[in-house]
């Protein structure tokens, strides 16, 4: 089977940093991916290397594609080569899909109803249940609420979504990478994990519920997870990069976002948990400010692609000998 790359944002720095990531690869990982987009925007950004292998979605011209200005045909491409990508991996064809940044406003334009890749993917691929896991060197961290506004997530968090988080992403570790008995840190919500109720319920309430149910589920799947917590935020990341905990699981977006892009941003990798297949990201957006001036770090894109390939041929999605 092969690995999948979309294309994103024509308009943004996915194009650049795909040819440059591919450039960089071996020649037995590029004969493996094939390509959803624009092969014209691909061609302009520098083109692919002669192994991969092309599907095309669109054919944009140089105005419809400009770096750093998207477009309402940009935003139509960006969403025809997911799509396709989805085909391809419903039909069993893909064990992998790497995906380059896309722009939210520019495909909800084009008339894209999810919020974002995981949506989509969960939906497309039929996942009963999914998490947002980022993977960096010094820091794993799981979402239990994904994207949601900040002042929704107290509302929108929930006992079953922590236990969720803490299933998928210690399933992830004893599957995906080899570790058989995880330690797994709970984040609280509130600071100080809520003072005893001074800074807030959520950690009696709903965090330390789901960690039962988390802790259950594993259980039921003979993996033998220590969990700790709810923890203090700050403390608990700063514990992590050190190397107490294999994982974090965290509660909305940002608490788990900055401190990767603070230690691992260039390196940190974006994995969506629960699908049929193996999917991973840059942990970066469609950066139109740099596109096109030749500053865009492909290293996350890279190691996207890296990590995609390790964990298809680990779980047997893709054979070596293939």
């Amino acid at each position: 089977m092969k690995i999948g790359i979309t294309m994103g944002d024509p308009s943004g720095i996915g194009p650049e940093i795909i040819v440059r990531a591919l450039a960089l690869s071996p020649p037995e990982l590029r004969a493996r991916c094939v390509f959803f987009g624009d092969p014209l925007v691909l061609a302009r950004a520098g083109g692919l290397p002669q192994e991969v292998e092309v599907v095309a979605t669109s054919r944009l011209s140089e105005e419809e594609s400009r770096p750093g200005r998207p477009t309402l045909a940009g935003g139509a491409a960006q969403v025809a080569c997911l799509e396709m990508a989805a085909v391809h991996a419903r039909q069993g064809k893909l064990g992998a899909l790497v995906t380059a940044p896309i722009s939210k406003a520019q495909a909800r334009a084009a008339g894209f109803p999810f919020p974002g890749h995981t949506e989509f993917l969960a939906a497309r691929l039929g996942a009963a249940e999914h998490a947002m896991m980022f993977v960096g060197p010094r820091l794993r961290v799981v979402l239990s609420t994904i994207h949601v506004p900040l002042a929704e997530v107290g509302r929108a968090l929930s006992s079953e979504a922590v236990g969720r988080a803490i299933y998928l992403g210690g399933r992830s570790l004893a599957m995906d990478f080899g570790i058989d008995q995880p330690r797994i840190g709970v984040v609280a919500l509130n600071p100080h994990a809520g003072e005893s109720g001074l800074l807030g319920n959520e950690e009696e309430l709903v965090i330390s519920p789901g960690m039962v149910i988390g802790r259950s589920r594993l259980e039921r799947e003979g993996i033998a997870a220590t969990l700790g917590g709810p923890l203090v935020p700050d403390a608990a990341f700063r514990a992590a990069v050190h190397g107490a905990w294999d994982l974090l699981v965290a509660m909305y977006h940002d608490q788990a976002l900055i401190p990767i892009k603070l230690v691992d941003f260039d390196s940190s990798v974006n994995m969506t948990l629960g699908l049929p297949i193996v999917r991973t990201s840059p942990d970066h957006g469609v950066g139109y400010d740099i596109a096109g001036t030749g500053v865009a770090r492909h290293e996350s894109f890279k190691a996207a692609l890296d990590l995609a390939f390790t964990l298809a041929a680990h779980v047997g999605r893709i054979s070596h000998s293939d």
